[in-house]
């Protein structure tokens, strides 16, 4: 709690309790930040947060209401500045550990946390904001500069001195972080993903490289070096370069072996050979662990005590997870819904079947066309049998997303069920001895996104309601 004259000089004493940029979470005592976005200008909403109880409002238009207004030049600008003071300064008393990526952000980010401990390490992203004192979902991956700070200064008073976090493409488009200084950045790899916000791939590109331009100059810049976009990020990337991958690096993949449940690897780090068997599966996930581990060299610990961690490791919900309920068939729940994320994911799938490989998945309304054959096509030449369905349709039209899905292969082993619970409870009912049920795009997430609402939906209480019967 600070006064509203401690914030900006020269204004009255009022108590502000809070920072608020939606009118409708606006509480008496908070300060209202009108800032634009891409569908809203706050400005236009001046008079619904006072009835909520608003008692100042920062503006950098003119505006006639009866409570305080501090003008300002540029309100997005502004917004992360005020959150930083009004908090005092919380993200300099953490060191920010940030993955980004199209695939594998809240791997590495989670199991960065593993490793390290939730006494000293806290984790903010898709899976929401975790710490020894807190568990927590959470709205966006990275949240707006109101909420970040926040969550910032929750972690610092729950003991955390280092935080491991997802920046998304968005959150950099969205200037989110703009003023962080990171220790460490992570690149797991990057596919075109996102375009309907990007526009184009160099836009998307660029918007995962801020971050490296964001590294302090005592911090890392942790790069796969197998990935298409190494060179052009090494060129740009702040402080020390760290790399990892199959071609020579200074955490080199040398091999490993896949197995149902588990993945024996053998990695070259200082002409020194290691062994490790992680719970994690796939290929994506050497990748995942070997820049995890990269992190925590970078932060001066012992390559063997981070080695001896790795079964400590939890597999993210969501994430490549198994499902047991007793079955004889494998179930797997994972958050795939880009080409790239399915071939790496059938690749391990196929490498390890037995039987069948049977596909629940769809894709997401309101965003790119332009994916979809493609990953349509990856799913049915990889799957034995296909069930299209909804996966947040949003204004789209089911079937007609499922008509992009399909329209470049020839292939006819699928069904539609547009209903993702009908379609679900078909794969289990169908599912014979050894086969691999694929359930895909929702991973853990906990709503389906229909029209302009978010109704309550999970997948794996829907998984858990067919093995209750």
């Amino acid at each position: 709690m600070k006064k509203l004259s401690e914030l900006y000089s020269g204004y009255p004493d009022i108590e502000i309790n809070g920072i608020k940029i939606n009118s409708k979470d606006c509480k008496p005592g908070d300060l209202f930040v009108c800032v634009s976005g891409v569908n809203a200008d706050r400005h236009d909403y001046v008079i619904d947060a006072i009835n909520h109880g608003a008692s100042a409002i920062v503006a950098s238009k003119k505006i006639d209401v009866d409570v305080p207004v501090v003008y300002v030049e540029d309100t997005n600008k502004e917004l992360p500045l005020l959150c930083s003071k009004f908090y005092d300064y919380p993200e300099t008393k953490l060191e920010l550990i940030a993955t980004t990526g199209t695939n594998g952000k809240t791997t590495v980010a989670s199991i960065i946390q593993d490793l390290m401990g939730n006494d000293i390490c806290g984790y903010m992203g898709t899976n929401g904001i975790r710490s020894s004192s807190f568990n927590e979902k959470i709205v966006n991956t990275t949240p707006d500069a109101d909420r970040l700070y926040m969550y910032f200064d929750r972690f610092c008073k729950s003991g955390c001195k280092y935080l491991s976090l997802e920046a998304s493409s968005e959150a950099f488009y969205r200037h989110r972080l703009d003023n962080l200084k990171f220790k460490i950045g992570i690149l797991t790899n990057i596919t075109e993903d996102h375009l309907n916000i990007h526009k184009t791939i160099e836009n998307y590109v660029s918007c995962k490289q801020q971050l490296f331009k964001q590294v302090s100059d005592d911090g890392f810049s942790i790069l796969n070096i197998d990935d298409k976009y190494y060179e052009s990020t090494s060129k740009i990337a702040n402080g020390t370069i760290l790399t990892y991958g199959k071609k020579e690096s200074d955490l080199q993949i040398i091999d490993f072996k896949e197995y149902i449940d588990k993945t024996d690897i053998t990695l070259k780090y200082k002409d020194n050979l290691y062994n490790i068997t992680s719970p994690l599966i796939g290929e994506f996930n050497v990748y995942n662990l070997c820049g995890s581990i990269l992190a925590l060299i970078a932060l001066d610990y012992d390559i063997n005590d981070i080695i001896k961690n790795v079964v400590n490791i939890n597999v993210p919900s969501g994430r490549c997870e198994f499902l047991n309920y007793g079955q004889d068939y494998s179930i797997i729940l994972d958050y795939a819904h880009t080409t790239d994320a399915f071939n790496n994911l059938y690749k391990l799938l196929n490498n390890v079947k037995k039987n069948r490989i049977i596909t629940v998945t769809g894709s997401a309304g309101g965003r790119e066309h332009e994916k979809r054959p493609l990953m349509g096509k990856v799913v049915l030449d990889n799957s034995d049998y296909v069930i299209f369905t909804m996966d947040d349709p949003r204004w789209e039209d089911v079937n007609s997303i499922i008509d992009d899905l399909v329209s470049i292969s020839d292939k006819n082993t699928y069904e539609r069920i547009v209903n993702r619970e009908e379609a679900i409870n078909k794969a289990l009912s169908i599912a014979k001895k050894d086969d691999i049920i694929l359930i895909a795009g929702k991973g853990s997430d906990k709503y389906m996104a229909i029209d302009d609402k978010y109704l309550p939906y999970s997948d794996i209480e829907v998984i858990n309601r067919y093995f209750d019967k």
